[in-house]
């Protein structure tokens, strides 16, 4: 029963949470950047609550993560991807290293959750404002939930070997051989939809971003055991926090980015 209520929790707020993502991922400009203002404020909260920082502490990396996303919209798009990389990547890092060096732990973490979060974001910002940028977010994002879904049923209905017992003990490999095989499929099946073409390659890119994801996914859940924390929050009820649903992303959208990038 316990494991049902969870499952109804999930399909409950997926089917609250996706009509507005999915509404501004299609309209673009402001509304987009509005959704990626809000999820990058609400990530650098919850990134703020796993460093068990005080409120006032957390309101302003909150406030400086979503601030970032705007100068990220304004730019993103004009940028090259390496460049972008470099805008976003390099205060935070270097921030981070000094912060380290002064044995500042707290604060060389979340400069590590900036650069963590903006990469993600900015990623999804750049992509979003390239040519086909539409077609590729959305199944950029297919991609990643059908990775979630297929790793979920996949390692509930079959177990086996767990995948990381010290990082994420409910992980199984055969969760991790579903969500693969998972997205591949919807990459290749939504590849003519989206991009009137289908062909292996888009199979292959879509399994190489489901890896990615659960790497994510698997670096966030390691975070949280660094820190003992369950959840990066409760705000999306049978998910926990934005966080947990987002970890993938911020690692698959990236990659996508990256292999755009390099085929021209």
């Amino acid at each position: 029963m316990a494991r049902f209520a969870e499952l109804r929790a999930r399909i409950l707020s997926a089917l609250v949470l996706l009509p507005p993502v999915i509404a501004a991922v299609w309209l673009g400009g402001i509304w987009f950047l509005l959704l990626v203002a809000a999820a990058a404020a609400v990530a650098g909260w919850e990134f703020g609550g796993l460093l068990r920082l005080e409120k006032g502490r957390r309101l302003l990396m909150a406030a400086f993560t979503g601030l970032m996303a705007f100068a990220l919209w304004v730019s993103g798009a004009e940028r090259s991807y390496p460049e972008l990389i470099t805008f976003v990547l390099a205060p935070p890092l270097a921030l981070g290293i000094l912060a380290r060096l002064w044995r500042l732990v707290r604060v060389a973490w979340g400069c590590a959750g900036f650069a963590w979060i903006w990469l993600g974001l900015g990623s999804a910002v750049w992509l979003r404002g390239q040519e086909q940028g539409l077609a590729w977010v959305f199944w950029l994002l297919a991609v990643v939930w059908a990775t979630d879904i297929a790793a979920y049923f996949v390692g509930r209905a079959f177990g086996g070997p767990r995948l990381a017992p010290r990082i994420s003990p409910g992980k199984t490999w055969s969760g991790l051989i579903g969500g693969v095989i998972g997205a591949a499929a919807i990459g290749w099946l939504l590849a003519p939809v989206l991009f009137d073409t289908a062909h292996a390659g888009h199979a292959l890119a879509a399994a190489g971003l489901a890896v990615a994801a659960q790497l994510g996914d698997l670096f966030e859940s390691a975070l949280k055991r660094h820190f003992a924390v369950k959840d990066s929050s409760r705000l999306i009820p049978g998910h926990g926090g934005l966080l947990d649903r987002i970890d993938g992303l911020l690692l698959a959208a990236p990659l996508l980015a990256m292999g755009l990038t390099f085929m021209g």
